[in-house]
């Protein structure tokens, strides 16, 4: 080292030496990532057809269909069309609904209880005529209070998470 500068001089010129080099490296792995629908290889719309229901649950398909729908919309990655200007599309059935105590209190009385959703899936596309992706039994639950709220939040809320994971699914491959 040149004696005329400290010795921590050199430290914070060697360190910022380095970071100037690596720095580029490091955000070069995060460069070409993106949360844009790569797995949807080419699919641009969507028709969302009327889930089934096979559950006693009035009402539940047009709620969870209508939620799917507007979670599509706000991911903004898909068009949503009719079937016969589709490139893909989503299909379902509701296939179980069920309430359960979730938590009790000191007293052994339910406190919350957790409503359950229970879909079979299948997201094709259309162009080619093959499903890109199919499950079954994924499930949506919702918490809600046994105080002070009623089971249609809990259903709100099963509905939400059920629409969102799906959403996921489609446009991110996950």
């Amino acid at each position: 080292m040149i004696d005329h500068y400290p010795r921590r001089v050199w430290r914070y010129l060697l360190t910022g030496v380095l970071l100037f080099i690596l720095i580029p490296f490091y955000f070069e792995g995060c460069g070409f990532y993106s949360f844009s629908g790569s797995a949807l290889k080419g699919v641009k719309s969507i028709a969302i057809p009327l889930f089934d229901n096979e559950t006693t649950q009035y009402g539940i398909r047009e709620e969870l269909t209508e939620a799917l729908r507007n979670a599509i919309i706000t991911d903004n990655t898909l068009k949503i069309v009719g079937k016969k200007q589709a490139d893909s599309a989503l299909k379902g059935k509701v296939t179980e609904y069920k309430k359960e105590c979730y938590t009790y209190d000191g007293s052994g009385n339910c406190s919350e209880y957790v409503a359950r959703i229970f879909v079979d899936v299948s997201f094709e596309d259309l162009r080619k005529k093959e499903v890109i992706w199919e499950e079954k039994k994924i499930e949506g639950y919702g918490v809600y209070s046994a105080l002070d709220e009623s089971e249609d939040i809990g259903k709100k809320r099963a509905i939400e998470k059920l629409s969102q994971d799906i959403v996921d699914k489609i446009i991110r491959g996950w």
